[in-house]
């Protein structure tokens, strides 16, 4: 382990794990004497401190909290991040309202205190500028690096106590508008300055102006496959698994998805099934659950009330094993699928994975073929620890909406979990038709004379877990895309009848979250 200690921009010494000093070049950048370290320590992992942090970052947990060497982590007690704010404009994901109480998945970085691995930094040698300004470019890595396969994380526990002891660096307009043209298609920033002139009533063109010169930073020539991942965690324990199916009318897809986990090399040790049919006096349709004989429990809850959150969180009421595989009733998958995928889990380290799930015309080459961080997470196609979804619930504000999967998601990473993606083993989702006994549910908005816009469910997903940036970004592209797709041509009536039903929205939204 090395450690760089830093102030003003400027290196104040390095030191290795056992505090003896390390010659250094003063007139290089930390970013260039951070890679020139890498080139001389290529097995050691890097670690960055803010000089006045000495006495508080915690080196003795980074070996147990850096598990792999396909990690970067860093951590920021102050509220704002380097970019700050604004960077929600132009980005969406979970990714930005960072929870700073646990281990989050982030790209935004900080040099006040951080780790690498010498072989991940390696990768970018030669490929991104060695920044003068160190927030940049650690924020440029991680932007470019995670999507890629490099996971990133803020990390409390880097710090023996979380307080602020200085106030760290955040980024001027001209380096928010570098970042973005660097790091997002060009309309980005484009995007970023109407929403600072429309929401901030600030017009920074110069900072565009000066974004517009600078190349971005996106290349196929980053690769982190010479970093083999093996973590030295290990997280499965009795490899136990429970399977939760919720289904309504599908009887024959229902039935194919049972045979596939009947003939599993590792078997569940239980299948709980919640079976729906909203329709009265009406009891279960599924003959063979016993009529056939099962190599594993199955739990049956037939319930008249319809609703996949309610299904599922049935379902994990009932769970007892380790893990849970939370499947839908129209998959297919291959018999070592479970044996694989909780292979998986020790080799990443972690609690949840997201498998890649394909309609079986899906072109090969548009599949994501990357482990990585993942910003959504699926309910039908996820193996999760059971221990890390103790008192998380499906939320039932979201019942015959859309945003349940994101917002369990964001359940999860909130408590601290990260979700990753890993490509195989593959399921096969069929799409089948949906299944007889439906009714199309009666929303609460549904004769309102004006329909919010967007969904009610879709903006209380929005108002739980991103920020005021993000949520008035979001607006602003829907703004522009919903023109094409409406009957309203004159822009001003466009815009009134816009922010009617964007109001009318809000509204919904908060009614949904004051019934939570």
């Amino acid at each position: 382990m090395i450690v760089i200690y830093h102030k003003n921009s400027v290196i104040t010494r390095v030191e290795s794990a056992d505090i003896q000093s390390i010659h250094f070049d003063e007139k290089k950048s930390i970013a260039a004497e951070l890679m020139q370290l890498a080139i001389q320590f290529p097995e050691s992992k890097l670690v960055w401190c803010h000089e006045s942090y000495h006495d508080q970052i915690n080196l003795t947990s980074i070996p147990e909290l850096m598990h792999h060497d396909k990690m970067m982590f860093s951590y920021n007690p102050n509220p704002n991040n380097y970019l700050g704010n604004r960077i929600g404009y132009v980005e969406e994901s979970p990714f930005i309202n960072v929870n700073k109480k646990v281990t989050y998945p982030t790209w935004q970085m900080s040099s006040l205190a951080g780790v690498i691995h010498a072989s991940a930094l390696l990768s970018f040698k030669g490929k991104i500028k060695l920044d003068s300004d160190f927030d940049y470019y650690l924020n440029s890595v991680a932007k470019v690096g995670m999507p890629l396969g490099l996971f990133c994380y803020s990390e409390p526990k880097l710090l023996v106590q979380n307080s602020i002891e200085t106030p760290m660096p955040n980024s001027s307009a001209f380096a928010l508008f570098k970042f973005v043209k660097q790091h997002y298609k060009t309309r980005w920033t484009i995007l970023l300055l109407l929403n600072m002139m429309v929401y901030e009533f600030r017009l920074p063109f110069l900072a565009f102006i000066y974004s517009l010169f600078f190349k971005n930073r996106n290349t196929s020539q980053i690769s982190f496959s010479n970093i083999q991942i093996q973590s030295s965690k290990s997280v499965v324990q009795n490899a136990t698994i429970d399977v939760i199916i919720p289904t309504i009318g599908r009887k024959k897809y229902l039935y194919d998805v049972l045979k596939d986990l009947s003939n599993q090399t590792h078997l569940p040790v239980n299948v709980i099934i919640v079976e729906q049919n909203p329709q009265e006096n009406s009891v279960s349709e599924l003959d063979y659950l016993q009529n056939e004989i099962w190599p594993f429990v199955i739990k049956n809850t037939f319930t008249n009330q319809a609703g996949a959150c309610n299904a599922r969180n049935l379902a994990l009421n009932q769970v007892e094993s380790e893990w849970i595989f939370m499947a839908d009733d129209d998959i297919r998958i291959d018999t070592d699928f479970i044996e694989k995928g909780l292979e998986i889990f020790d080799v990443f380290g972690v609690f949840a994975i997201t498998f890649g799930c394909y309609e079986s015309n899906y072109k090969e080459d548009n599949k994501m073929k990357i482990a990585t961080q993942w910003s959504s997470f699926g309910s039908g196609c996820s193996i999760v620890n059971t221990k890390e979804m103790e008192e998380l619930r499906y939320d039932i504000a979201f019942e015959f909406g859309y945003g349940e999967d994101g917002d369990f998601g964001m359940q999860l990473r909130k408590k601290g979990v990260d979700i990753i993606y890993i490509p195989t083993p593959e399921i096969l989702h069929l799409k089948a038709p949906i299944g007889g006994f439906r009714t199309k549910p009666e929303l609460l908005w549904h004769q309102d004379k004006i329909q919010p816009k967007p969904s009610a469910t879709v903006m209380l997903y929005k108002q739980l877990h991103l920020t005021a940036e993000q949520i008035k970004g979001y607006k602003t592209i829907l703004f522009f895309k919903f023109y094409r797709a409406q009957n309203i041509k004159n822009p001003i009536r466009y815009f009134n009848n816009f922010q009617k039903q964007w109001k009318q929205s809000l509204y919904w939204a908060n009614e949904l979250k004051n019934k939570k």
